[in-house]
């Protein structure tokens, strides 16, 4: 279990009703803090989420706010591209902790807003609508511009998860390029699947044997997941190949990342 016994309450503003905030913010109250509002663009989201948390209040869109409410820190789970122009125009009270929860955008992006203590939170996992998180088990990692700051999103962390480290931002630049390969890339492939399977009116199910041996084997590979490929692409079974080749002459797109995955396995079998 997460240590809640290094957590004092927190008073934290979520801005951002998506689908991090959404399963952040239930996470933090049952963590022990309490979350005084949240904000979003579109109202509906917002109002739907503080529902949901005691005490907490939906307000309108960040930059129309005159002022803040007061928090202990204010958590940015709004897309990247957003971070940036929040950061330069929102009335932020001097000295308040920020943190953003992002994977690929570094510490520096706080020097748009000089008057506050900006830092990091970054949940290393994927969130969808409906899908349950076991919180104790998302590695979440730390970065801020000073030591308070960092001690208090390491404090808050610790309150929610069993694997909470400082991570630096290029590191962890590196750790979300890895996580895009590992998760989305894995998911979009896995949808290709899915299309070409039912092309042919056979179900999904087929495969989910196959999908859970693979991945249970690339973990117990570790460090070295290339060494348990399987495949014609690996064999060099050129005959294989060129079946499949043909058979997605209907999704061009599909048959050229085909050929280009294949390509990949064959170098990093050294050839």
């Amino acid at each position: 279990m997460a240590d809640h016994s290094l957590s004092s309450s927190l008073r934290l503003g979520l801005l951002g009703a998506g689908r991090v905030a959404a399963a952040l913010g239930p996470a933090l109250v049952a963590a022990g803090h309490q979350v005084v509002f949240v904000s979003s663009r579109a109202p509906g989201p917002a109002v739907a989420l503080a529902a949901r948390l005691p005490g907490c209040r939906a307000l309108p869109a960040a930059e129309a706010l005159g002022a803040l409410p007061p928090a202990d820190a204010y958590l940015l789970a709004v897309p990247d591209a957003a971070v940036p122009a929040l950061l330069a125009t929102l009335p932020w009270p001097p000295g308040a902790v920020v943190a953003h929860l992002a994977g690929a955008l570094p510490l520096a992006v706080f020097e748009a807003a000089p008057l506050v203590q900006g830092g990091v939170l970054y949940p290393l996992q994927t969130f969808s609508a409906g899908r349950a998180i076991a919180w104790p088990t998302v590695p979440l990692f730390v970065e801020a511009a000073t030591p308070a700051a960092e001690a208090l999103l390491l404090t808050l962390a610790r309150s929610l998860s069993e694997h909470v480290a400082h991570l630096g931002s290029a590191q962890r630049l590196r750790l979300h390029l890895g996580a895009v390969f590992a998760s989305n890339f894995t998911n979009h492939l896995l949808g290709l699947a899915q299309t070409l399977l039912a092309e042919a009116a056979l179900p999904f199910e087929l495969l989910h044997p196959l999908v859970h041996e693979t991945v249970a084997k690339a973990l117990a590979a570790e460090p070295n997941a290339f060494a348990v490929q399987t495949g014609p692409a690996v064999r060099h079974d050129a005959p294989t190949l060129a079946s499949h080749a043909a058979a997605l002459a209907a999704h061009p797109a599909w048959q050229h990342l085909y050929a280009e995955l294949s390509a990949s396995i064959q170098a990093a079998a050294g050839g």
